[in-house]
């Protein structure tokens, strides 16, 4: 099983993660997001944040979990390349652990800059194979 795959849409980008669990897919919906930010390049473990985050749905908990991780990204030039989430669904809360460093150029390339994390066609499937589906304004 693949972690994502980027889908072209009109004037945006995006993705589709997937995952044995819940935590597991939007881990890779994070890695998913950073690949299209630093064009696929390796990200080292340097630094370490935590991330803690309730919303009223799981939709809004995606669209904040990666809103929360381009926020690092854009205000303090962070990427990340390393997740560890913990979702308790009952609570509609997220705790994670990510790990990255600062974005250099010549290290990471030209990637993709994305503006905001969007609900157009925002998707989360459950079962045997968890998916999401999240479009990127570019």
């Amino acid at each position: 099983m693949k972690d994502f795959e980027i889908i072209e849409h009109t004037a945006d980008v995006g993705l589709r993660a997937y995952g044995k669990s819940l935590d597991e897919c939007f881990e890779n919906a994070a890695k998913g997001m950073f690949a299209i930010i630093t064009d696929n390049s390796k990200i080292d473990s340097v630094g370490e944040y935590q991330i803690e985050l309730k919303s009223e749905s799981l939709e809004d908990l995606l669209v904040d979990w990666l809103s929360e991780l381009l926020f690092l990204n854009s205000a303090y030039n962070l990427v990340f390349g390393e997740f560890e989430v913990k979702i308790d669904e009952g609570d509609l809360s997220l705790k994670a652990r990510v790990k990255g460093e600062v974005y250099d150029r010549e290290k990471h390339g030209y990637g993709t800059e994305i503006k905001a994390v969007t609900y157009h066609m925002l998707e989360i499937k459950k079962g045997e194979i968890y998916e999401v589906q999240v479009l990127f304004d570019i």
